[in-house]
């Protein structure tokens, strides 16, 4: 594996592997199981495999955790190379940002306005972040496929209307959210969550896997399967900021469970801001 830190040097790269098929695995670095298993799934579909591992300033809001995110850049190359990665891009700030850099590729639509981009939250500035720095990348690179996880259902909803508007010839690749044992999806975040908070955090799965029960056994209406899901939640003393039903195809709010939805929740435990989504209706992102 190669470890790259300008885009000359990865596009140089690339260029000698031109003949095969290109996938990108975005992170922000702090690899866990459900990083590793994009990598996995990349590594099964195409010929080369670019992880990059950059932690996006544009997408933190003032007071945010940018300057406290965890980081172990040593640790993630090691991973990756066990991975199977072939190029791992980890570029400085002012690599990926010029000091002049003035150009933002937003996405609204009411994709970016809602849940986490509600002004009250992160905001749909966070996602125009997101959808730069993402558009960089796809442009550095140049893949056939781009790879996310489910657990940023709306980022990967967000990317790909990005991807399709803007015409990206790069096929979006939402991979499953992966758990813990106890159903906490992995995050690089739960690294800030002490033993107590940790266990309160199981709530949130646990609160998802009942709604979604539920709705597979005839609770029809989205405010009774809503209701399951704060019972959970209240249980464990946990105050979602929020608990949202949308549509999986364009996250407007739903009426009735007829089509496939979208069920998220965020919440803060201690430090960590922790999301989490399941679908509804028997169809995946």
């Amino acid at each position: 594996m190669k470890v790259v830190r300008s885009k000359r040097e990865l596009r140089a790269a690339l260029d000698e592997r031109r003949s095969g098929s290109v996938g990108l695995v975005p992170t922000m670095g702090f690899f866990h199981k459900g990083h590793l298993s994009l990598m996995r799934r990349a590594r099964s579909e195409c010929d080369t495999v670019v992880v990059s591992s950059f932690v996006n300033p544009t997408q933190f809001r003032p007071g945010e955790d940018y300057e406290s995110y965890p980081r172990d850049e040593q640790r993630d190359i090691e991973l990756a190379r066990a991975t199977g990665v072939d190029l791992f891009f980890a570029p400085p700030v002012d690599e990926m940002y010029a000091s002049d850099h003035c150009t933002t590729v937003r996405v609204r639509g009411g994709l970016t306005e809602v849940l986490c981009g509600d002004p009250h939250r992160r905001g749909p500035e966070h996602f125009d972040g997101v959808t730069t720095v993402v558009a960089k990348l796809l442009n550095i690179v140049q893949p056939q496929r781009a790879y996310f996880g489910q657990k940023d259902a709306q980022q990967a909803l967000v990317v790909r209307r990005m991807v399709r508007d803007l015409d990206f010839p790069v096929e979006v690749v939402v991979c499953p959210t992966v758990r813990e044992a106890d159903g906490l999806a992995m995050s690089s975040r739960n690294v800030y969550l002490s033993p107590d908070e940790r266990q309160r955090a199981t709530a949130l799965s646990r609160a998802l896997e009942a709604a979604r029960r539920a709705a597979a056994n005839g609770v029809v209406t989205p405010a009774e399967v809503l209701a399951v899901a704060r019972g959970e939640l209240a249980a464990a003393g946990v105050e979602p900021e929020y608990l949202e039903l949308r549509s999986l195809e364009d996250l407007r709010p739903v009426e009735s469970l007829e089509r496939p939805a979208l069920l998220a929740v965020a919440a803060r435990i201690g430090r960590a801001r922790l999301i989490d989504n399941v679908t509804l209706g028997g169809a995946e992102l």
